[in-house]
């Protein structure tokens, strides 16, 4: 009661008419990350709900988090195998706490660059504040190599949120993930920083390639299937642990959040052509070690799943889901320069869903029209 009534007290202030009215898009963005509006639909159809697009962006946050923690143990631990001095003898909060320090500036740069975009225009266009950052601003870091210096992570940041949302309209109007286009942007424009055997360790002059890349190059890895499900590889923060991508794929799925059949196409597309490239002899490998290195799972949970940049109708979500993991196989296999095909396959997916969506009504309707005929 007492944070409320402080709100209340200082609202005047902020609207219309008080000194700091020029903030009010910043102080409505607060206090509606605080409480649910007041507000309410008088008439029409609407959905009333206390969940609002604030709660569903808090929920993929919470669902993010088992990956999180994972990831940052694991960086821990993989600097204690490089052989780091200060982690010899470290126990699982010592690793953490060390993955824990490398990864927090990371996600402060990432949201203190990101939220100051999204304020400055929201402000400059009198508009709300688009509460799909939240969610942004920590999938940035996530998916980026824990070497990667902060001015690269602030540069890509401000490229997504201004090239990839502002331009189309803010959240809601976006074309690409805007996650996915933050680390396309890094990738291509500093490669060094991006890719090779150097960037996925915390230690510095410490080296060695993904599981993903030892695949690519020589058809196996030095790592069990298990170590790879459990998280004990090499690789981004969010990447790494199949099984903390699946808990929060679980609360995304049982709150309603992410679309269950964009989530089963991918891994059903994935695995399908994982089995045909291997019964054809391109591949030397299992056809689901595709789904437990790299970027597959992550990307098949938390960046396909996007309902903005993803497919809307059900039929089309099947379709947009199967050649997403399709893609990223096929990109795998045939590309052997780029071993991680998951983020170009959501981007170019993300580009061809409406087109799907629009084949699929097209469908529809004319096969409506033939039933009415045969009436």
């Amino acid at each position: 009661m007492g944070l409320r009534n402080f709100v209340d007290k200082i609202k005047p202030t902020f609207s219309e008419g008080g000194k700091l009215s020029f903030l009010h898009s910043t102080f409505e963005g607060f206090e509606t990350f605080l409480y649910v509006p007041n507000t309410t639909t008088a008439k029409g159809a609407h959905i009333r709900d206390c969940n609002d697009i604030k709660r569903v962006m808090i929920v993929v946050v919470l669902a993010l988090i088992p990956a999180m923690l994972m990831g940052m143990y694991n960086i821990g631990y993989q600097s204690q195998l490089q052989g780091l001095a200060e982690l010899e003898g470290a126990g699982v909060f010592g690793l953490f706490w060390y993955g824990f320090l490398k990864m927090l500036p990371m996600i402060i740069v990432s949201y203190v660059t990101g939220l100051a975009i999204e304020f400055t225009f929201a402000q400059k266009r009198k508009h709300e504040i688009n509460e799909g950052f939240l969610v942004t601003g920590l999938l940035i870091p996530m998916v980026m190599p824990v070497s990667v210096p902060l001015w690269i992570v602030a540069l890509s940041t401000a490229f997504a949120v201004i090239i990839g949302k502002e331009v189309f309209g803010g959240t809601g109007m976006n074309v690409f993930n805007p996650a996915l286009l933050a680390r396309a942007f890094a990738f291509f424009a500093y490669t060094p920083q991006m890719s090779g055997e150097k960037v996925w360790y915390a230690v510095d002059g410490m080296s060695g390639a993904t599981a993903l890349e030892q695949l690519s190059t020589t058809g196996t890895m030095q790592w069990s299937a298990m170590d790879a499900f459990i998280g004990l590889i090499p690789g981004s923060m969010g990447e790494t642990s199949t099984a903390a991508i699946l808990i929060g794929a679980a609360i995304l799925l049982f709150t309603g959040v992410a679309s269950w059949r964009i989530m089963l196409s991918v891994f059903v597309g994935g695995l399908a052509f994982g089995y045909l490239f291997d019964a054809v002899g391109m591949t030397e490998f299992p056809a689901y070690y595709h789904l437990l290195v790299g970027g597959f799972a992550f990307g098949a949970v938390f960046m396909a799943t996007d309902p903005v940049t993803s497919a809307q109708t059900n039929c089309g979500k099947w379709i947009y889901g199967f050649m997403v993991g399709a893609l990223a196989v096929l990109i795998r296999v045939i590309n052997p320069a780029y071993p991680e095909g998951m983020m170009l396959s959501i981007l170019f997916m993300n580009a061809l869903a409406p087109l799907i969506d629009y084949f699929v009504v097209e469908r529809n309707i004319a096969r409506r029209k033939k039933l009415i005929k045969n009436i």
